[in-house]
């Protein structure tokens, strides 16, 4: 209820405010459990994402953001709650283990599972050697997986910015990918590795280009 009435609200007034250019927004499918796998520029991403999808998109936020006391800690946790976002305890050492299971049950559900596959923020811009996890998911789930390209948002809240500003974004979702049956008698290892610099690859063609030319031209790091 809360995140029906929130998402009734926010994202036509976040939209009008900011004016984000979308593209593709026919490739995020209308139903299903689906995974979408986007560069992480600005912690202002996991708002940007679910404001101009097609439906509910579950990311995953820091247990401080939902256990707040007071006025302040109730709103926060209306805030993130509304968003989709789902809490995750970061200090705890099963921490990732815990957020892959937090994310098999929201793609168990049939729904729609936020992910930066490079694990962290990026600092310069620049795309970096996607995490295995993302492919873990996809594969285990057996759901395809919609890369997303972010381009602005480091400068509409850039990393050290404790609010955000007006600035130009562009989010771009590219064709889904499907990897069912893909890796058949290829070792687990190998599959995962190769399943995530695919969705990298994928990632990297849509922020390669904004209107005012190259963006970011350099390969996909390790």
């Amino acid at each position: 209820m809360l995140y029906e009435v929130l998402h009734s609200v926010v994202p036509p007034l976040a939209r009008a405010a900011w004016r984000p250019r979308v593209e593709g927004i026919e490739n995020v499918p209308a139903s299903g459990a689906v995974l979408l796998a986007s560069n992480h520029l600005s912690f202002a991403d996991s708002v940007v994402i679910p404001i101009v999808a097609p439906r509910k998109v579950v990311f995953l936020a820091k247990a401080e953001y939902f256990t707040g006391s007071g006025i302040r800690g109730r709103l926060s946790k209306a805030w993130f709650e509304g968003l989709g976002m789902v809490p995750v305890d970061r200090s705890d050492t099963r921490a990732a283990l815990n957020s892959l299971d937090v994310a098999l049950d929201v793609l168990g559900r049939g729904d729609a599972f936020g992910i930066y596959p490079e694990g962290t923020r990026s600092r310069d811009g620049r795309l970096y050697r996607g995490r295995t996890g993302v492919a873990q998911l996809a594969l285990t789930a057996g759901v395809p997986v919609v890369p997303v390209g972010l381009i602005g948002t480091d400068e509409l809240q850039p990393v050290d910015a404790r609010w955000p500003r007006l600035a130009k974004v562009t989010v771009r979702f590219g064709a889904p990918l499907d990897f069912t049956g893909r890796f058949e008698g290829v070792a687990p290892g190998r599959a995962r590795r190769e399943a995530t610099d695919e969705i990298m690859a994928a990632i990297q063609a849509l922020t390669g280009q904004d209107e005012a030319g190259v963006y970011n031209d350099r390969p996909v790091e390790a």
